[in-house]
């Protein structure tokens, strides 16, 4: 029951509350991104959802128009040179992601779940964590993310080729850890990874 209404009635309640708490605090930020960079403040991209169907992934503008056109693709490293100079500080601080909580809000996502992957960062999984891993909507956060949440550190530092390096020594892992949670689902489980979250970006990565 808490799988598919609960956690969704959940959903709605906290993305409404939280979109309404921070919309005094994103009208600066709109205004920077508006006045500098390239001028836009929204970047959409299409991810794999639920049930593996598309949908348009709402961010904060952090990197150059059309950047996954550009060298380095789909796969962002630290220092990365098409990430624009306010977005380094919206990466940094998780700030881009917020406006995934309109995705939350229309019911494309929830706050836990697997990340919602892009078809060049998905190819690489097991087909059998791609025939699964989306049998509960993409989340703003996840297993994955926590575990794996030094991803770009990691693209930039190996020898290999940051594509090669995702496919052999990232998505494995992170596969199997999105089913872990899948096999784990419910409350104390999602109220846990919320915790683990916070506590990440708040005194881990601050």
């Amino acid at each position: 029951m808490y799988k598919f209404f609960l956690k969704r009635f959940f959903d709605i309640i906290l993305s409404l509350v939280a979109i309404i708490l921070l919309l005094p605090f994103f009208i600066p930020v709109f205004t920077i991104l508006i006045l500098t960079g390239e001028h836009k403040v929204f970047y959409f991209q299409k991810r794999i959802g639920y049930k593996n169907k598309p949908f348009n992934i709402w961010k904060l503008a952090t990197m150059l128009k059309d950047s996954v056109k550009l060298p380095g693709g789909y796969h962002t490293t630290h220092n990365d040179p098409r990430i624009l100079p306010f977005g380094v500080f919206l990466r940094k601080t998780k700030l881009n992601e917020l406006p995934q909580l309109i995705n939350i809000f229309i019911g494309d996502m929830s706050f836990i779940g697997p990340r919602p992957l892009a078809d060049k960062t998905f190819s690489p999984y097991p087909s059998h964590v791609k025939k699964n891993i989306y049998k509960v909507k993409p989340g703003l956060t996840g297993i994955g993310s926590i575990i794996f949440r030094d991803e770009e550190r990691l693209l930039s530092e190996t020898l290999m080729e940051p594509e090669e390096f995702y496919v052999t020594n990232i998505s494995p892992y992170k596969g199997e850890l999105e089913l872990w949670y899948q096999k784990n689902l419910n409350f104390l489980t999602d109220l846990k990874l919320l915790f683990c979250t916070a506590w990440v970006v708040f005194f881990i990565d601050s």
